[in-house]
């Protein structure tokens, strides 16, 4: 089984851990520092590079992932120098994916040309919400003038420019989010990534929700039907919820999460960084420190990793259902039942097929739209002994 990572193939992703402000609605590993002293983490994340370059020499690289964090916030020479020194750690695709994400403010968006001349192919911008108002509540220093003049240069600059839009906010209903989206989509756009509005503990909205101070979340309802018109209104435009949050026309598809999602390995880089890598015919699941500090002083000492933890076979064949289940392409059931040394319950599958949650060609195991929506109830019955 040291090669099934191969199905997926092998990508590597570098967490940059800074931003200008915190939005109020992410719990991702993102901080405020006034002062960073970017070469410091340049020689930083080449230390890192060559640390897991040696672990994983030979294989060749399908993507390279810049996420955060900010990370159109980092110095374009600083990202020349890290794409530099990846080109020469591993032989790479002849379509090897390199994206950033970026926030669409003008000071990032001055950098675009820099950063397509030293390496970037692809840049994945967060612009949320197509109305200022909206842009407040959540947050994002820029406007819907700026973040379409932020578009505009990047999608002339760049092969390749998708950007995220949250759905379900306050107040919003279905009717202008279908109008929202398709402004969206005449925008010349050909990958949206489309997230329904999470409530997550330890950020500020989840500690305004919990105190009763974050009203006109729409009904669950509500939410759903968005979900739904979403893919109806992606597909009118030719664009494949291939999927469960991501839309794109044939050919346009985010190659780095697709790794993720076939279950393939990916190196994990930078404060809070996860990794999924087979080592020796083992998978371990990585984790490094999430203190930007601590994860610069561990670096100096030999590795940022603060975990590297063997994944049983069994727990890797429910990892990739789980990945899997979320793409339009579904799960090959031969690869499971070789990786899991086991075969899915009959009788389970009967009956989810029967209610309209699944189907099943070809020996390949795919989620409908509604199974999609209740993905976590669906896994836990799909994988009943």
């Amino acid at each position: 089984m040291a090669e099934d990572w191969k199905y997926g193939g092998f990508g590597l992703y570098i967490h940059w851990p800074f931003c200008q402000a915190k939005c109020p609605y992410c719990d991702f590993n993102s901080h405020v520092s006034r002062k960073i002293d970017q070469k410091q983490w340049l020689n930083a994340y080449l230390t890192e590079l060559d640390r897991v370059g040696s672990e994983t020499q030979g294989r060749v690289l399908n993507s390279v992932f810049f996420g955060g964090g900010t990370p159109s916030l980092m110095d374009p020479d600083v990202v020349s120098a890290i794409i530099d020194r990846i080109r020469t750690t591993w032989p790479t695709a002849n379509d090897l994916e390199i994206t950033l994400e970026a926030n669409p403010g003008s000071v990032e968006a001055g950098r675009f040309a820099a950063y397509r001349q030293g390496g970037i192919s692809r840049v994945s911008m967060g612009i949320q919400a197509l109305n200022d108002r909206d842009l407040k509540r959540l947050g994002r220093i820029h406007s819907v003038s700026e973040a379409k003049a932020a578009f505009d240069i990047a999608r002339h600059t760049f092969e390749r420019v998708s950007f995220d839009l949250i759905y379900a906010r306050q107040d919003q209903s279905v009717d202008a989010w279908q109008a929202e989206l398709r402004e969206a989509l005449a925008m010349t756009i050909d990958h949206l990534s489309l997230y329904q509005l999470m409530i997550e503990t330890g950020t500020a909205f989840g500690d305004r929700y919990a105190k009763g101070k974050l009203r006109g979340l729409p009904e669950d309802d509500a939410s759903a039907d968005m979900y739904q018109v979403t893919g109806d209104i992606c597909a009118e435009a030719g664009l494949e919820g291939y999927e469960v949050s991501n839309y794109a026309k044939p050919g346009s598809e985010s190659r780095h999460n697709l790794i993720y999602w076939r279950y393939g390995d990916y190196v994990g880089i930078g404060p809070g960084a996860h990794g999924r890598v087979t080592l020796d015919g083992e998978k371990f699941a990585t984790e490094s420190w999430r203190n930007p500090d601590r994860w610069l002083a561990s670096v100096s000492e030999g590795s940022g990793e603060n975990l590297r933890q063997t994944i049983s076979l069994e727990d890797q064949a429910d990892e990739m259902m789980m990945m899997g289940l979320r793409l339009n392409e579904g799960v090959d059931l031969t690869r499971w039942e070789k990786l899991s040394k086991r075969s899915l319950n009959p009788e389970s599958l009967a009956h989810l097929e029967s209610i309209g949650m699944i189907r099943r060609s070809s020996n390949r195991l795919f989620a409908s739209q509604d199974g999609r929506m209740v993905l976590n109830t669906l896994l836990a019955e799909i994988l009943v002994e």
